[in-house]
Parts: structure tokens; C-alpha cells; sequence
């Protein structure tokens, strides 16, 4: 509709073709769908006193004029605007970061235990996949069956609705590893070189804790970003830079926070399940002592070390525990089993390429 438009004291004034009383556009109400730059030759504006209708008005003196007195919808007060937005949107993550540093506090850790479990087991279905390439998954029954015993007995003490699925590979790495989904991947060579059930259940229990903590999932969406580690979770591959997603899990480790509450997690875990903390504790040294028997050098046998930091707090945290009600986490014939664990073994691989 065709009309006139002024610039009035308080607002546009309009006149309509049509004889209807002249309108007027209060400045303060006015709204452009592109900011007002020097050299403007026309604007399109609307108002919330007609939020139906709009304004398509030519002439660079009626643009120039609005610019004066509707200074807010100039392209500098926008520009000022976009620029207040950032500021605050910075000072928000710098305050982000701040409590995290103050209150340990981790956006990664917060993302990571709001994601559904069958989101977080796939994304732990390809870390185990690529971290445990090339070895054989350790399938003998009467081994399985200790295993699980072990796995039942200390998940007495996990959260409500918490399930973890722990699997051995015939691999010589002295190590264990939780993996995203209540996933822990077990090496043979942990299981060969402690001294007792009581060791093995120390390590399981504390991998654990970083499970039940979702620790896994917190370092892989830092390390590899929360979008690559959806497009795992919501179905896609481990392709391309995520083809080694597990080593990179392995490599990432924990800060030393993380450390010392799976430390406590496990401490709770073991006398929930009435299994003395001492094999932890004996763990610790016998790994230390392997490193000083080896002079320091870094070898694949001492993997856990590298991987678990173990400042001599953690020890004495194993060894201030009060004394309780405990039974030898496996009998002998379990342990023995659990050791012979291997005698079967499986490969993945071929098991899907059969079905």
C-alpha cells in the first residue's frame, strides 16, 4: 500500500493513500531487518505497534535521519552489540574454566554422564575394538566363569543399574583398561604377573572407579572432540583420524584427581565386597619394585605404571584403611582358572566375518 512517511519528534509518521488516520511508528518499537549503514539509500522496518505489518521506505535523507534518531539500529550499535554478545559469551567460558579449576569441575565430565549408556557403548565397542588389534580374546569357560565371579563379587559396591562388562585378551602388556560403557579391557599379562587374586581385583576394582566416574568417556571427547565422539556413538565408524581411537585412549591417562577418586572408588568397591585393600597396596609395590629392579626404563611389562600414576599417597591412602571382615577375592581352583584363562582363545575378527 502506498503512503507517505515522515520522520516525526517521537516516531515515523505515516500517511496512507487510503484517507486512514495517519499512524505513527514509535523509534523506540522499531525493528530493521538490516542495520542502518552511512551510505543507505532505503530501509525495511516493522514495529511492534503493527507487529503484521511493514515499512519499505527509499531515500538516503529519511535513512540518514532514522540513523540519528533510532541510533540502535545503525550498523555501528550493532556491531557494539555483536561485540557485547562475545564479551559475554567469553567472560561465561572464562568463568567455565575458572570454576572448573576452583571446584574441579569438567564440562567434558558433565557432557559424558548425561549421554545415554548404549551411546557410550558404542563409543566403548570401537575403543576396545582399536586398542586390543591383533590380540585374541581369552574365552576358556572354567576362566570366563572365575571372571565373572570376581566381576560379580565386587559389583556389589557399584551405583544402582551400574553393570560392567570385563574382557581378557591374551595379550603380555601389564595393564588394564576401562573403556566408555562400564567396559573394562583386561590384559594377560596383569593377570600373569600378580601375585594374587586379591592384586587382580585391586586393579579391576580400580578400574572401575574411573568407569563409574565416566572418566573414559570425559578424556576421549577432550582428546578427540565432542562431535567426532557423537558420530561413534550415534552409529558411525572409527574411520579416518578415529581409526585409533583406543590407543588414544590409552594414551591420554587421567589428571591426578581422576587417579585419586578411582583410588577411593576402589577402596569402597573392595570392602563392599569384603576383599582386604592390601592386594592393592601389594600391587603398587611389586609394579614400583619392577621399575627399580629395571633400572627405570620405560618397558611394555610396566605399562600400568606409565599409564597410573602412583605418587606415594596412594600407597599410604591403601594402607590406612581399619582392618575388616575379608576373604581371599578368589579360592585357589578360581585362581587357578582364572590364570589358565586363556587356554581359549578367540579372535573377533573372524567371529563377525561369520555372521
Amino acid at each position: 500500500m502506498d503512503g507517505t512517511a515522515y520522520l516525526g519528534l517521537t516516531g515515523i509518521e505515516i500517511d496512507l493513500a487510503d484517507g486512514k488516520p495517519r499512524r505513527i511508528w514509535l523509534y523506540g518499537g522499531l525493528k530493521i531487518d538490516e542495520p542502518i549503514r552511512p551510505n543507505a539509500i532505503d530501509v525495511l522496518l516493522t514495529s511492534r505497534d503493527e507487529p503484521d505489518a511493514s515499512l519499505f521506505v527509499q531515500g538516503s535523507a529519511f535513512a540518514a535521519g532514522l540513523r540519528e534518531r533510532a541510533p540502535y539500529l545503525s550498523q555501528r550499535a550493532l556491531q557494539v552489540r555483536r561485540r557485547r554478545v562475545w564479551m559475554a559469551l567469553l567472560a561465561f567460558f572464562a568463568a567455565l574454566v575458572a570454576a572448573g579449576v576452583l571446584l574441579s569441575w569438567s564440562p567434558a565430565k558433565w557432557i559424558a554422564k548425561t549421554l545415554p549408556l548404549s551411546w557410550r557403548e558404542r563409543l566403548g565397542n570401537a575403543s576396545r575394538d582399536s586398542m586390543t588389534e591383533g590380540h585374541k580374546e581369552c574365552v576358556d569357560a572354567a576362566g570366563v566363569a572365575a571372571l565373572k565371579a570376581l566381576s560379580m563379587r565386587l559389583s556389589k559396591g557399584v551405583p544402582a543399574g551400574t553393570t560392567f562388562d570385563i574382557q581378557v585378551y591374551d595379550w603380555p602388556l601389564m595393564n588394564a583398561f576401562a573403556v566408555p560403557g562400564e567396559q573394562i579391557v583386561l590384559a594377560k599379562g596383569l593377570i600373569d604377573k600378580a601375585g594374587s587374586p586379591d592384586e587382580v581385583a585391586g586393579v579391576l576394582a580400580h578400574e572401575m572407579g574411573h568407569g563409574i566416574e565416566t572418566d573414559p568417556e570425559a578424556a576421549l571427547i577432550r582428546g578427540v572432540g565432542l562431535g567426532a565422539a557423537l558420530q561413534i556413538m550415534l552409529g558411525g565408524t572409527a574411520g579416518g583420524g578415529l581409526a585409533n581411537v583406543g590407543l588414544m585412549l590409552a594414551q591420554l591417562g587421567y589428571s591426578r584427581g581422576a587417579e585419586h577418586k578411582a583410588d577411593v572408588h576402589a577402596l569402597e568397591l573392595l570392602k563392599a565386597a569384603g576383599i582386604a585393600p592390601k592386594g592393592l597396596g601389594d600391587f603398587f609395590t611389586r609394579v614400583m619394585k619392577m621399575e627399580q629392579d629395571g633400572g627405570g626404563a620405560p618397558t611394555a611389562a610396566l605399562s600400568w605404571l606409565r599409564t597410573h600414576p602412583l605418587p606415594a599417597e596412594r600407597a599410604r591412602l591403601v594402607r590406612a584403611q581399619a582392618a575388616y571382615p575379608a576373604t581371599p577375592a578368589l579360592d585357589a581352583a578360581q585362581w587357578e582358572d582364572l590364570k589358565a584363562i586363556c587356554r581359549v582363545t578367540r579372535d573377533p575378527k573372524e567371529d563377525n566375518g561369520k555372521s
